[in-house]
């Protein structure tokens, strides 16, 4: 069964890894990889990826991306977001802080932003407009 629109935002604000898809390229299967996000319900979703990484110059290209977040407890959910980018910028302390303490525990998130910032390279924040929403609930069936 297919969430309502609360349903659905409640459940990509909650802190899943999400699954980022976007195409390839000329002859390539799409990239697919596990990501952080960040999402407010009724607003845009934000990921962080490194300056000049392949994942950049893709969505650069595309110029649109998707994410899945699902869960298999206590039964499967999953909500599937399509949308265009809106906006590439530089990323800063401050978000690289409000992205890792959505999904490490408190005590370790100064550590780790200390050794990402020192460590990862130059990071950009990507927004994306939801724009195509696929959902379901197989508990609720």
């Amino acid at each position: 069964m297919a969430l309502t629109r609360s349903e659905r935002e409640q459940f990509l604000a909650e802190p899943h890894v999400a699954a980022l898809a976007v195409d390839g390229g000329a002859g390539r299967a799409p990239l697919s990889v596990p990501i952080w996000y960040q999402y407010q319900p009724g607003g845009d979703i934000w990921i962080m990826t490194g300056l000049g990484s392949r994942k950049q110059q893709l969505i650069d290209a595309a110029g649109r991306f998707s994410l899945l977040v699902d869960t298999v407890e206590p039964t499967l959910k999953y909500v599937s977001v399509e949308g265009p980018v809106l906006d590439t910028a530089p990323a800063t302390l401050e978000l690289l802080r409000e992205l890792s303490a959505r999904y490490l525990p408190a005590e370790k998130v100064e550590g780790y932003v200390d050794h990402a910032w020192k460590n990862y390279g130059e990071q950009v924040i990507i927004h994306m407009r939801p724009e195509r929403w696929l959902t379901a609930d197989l508990g609720s069936v």
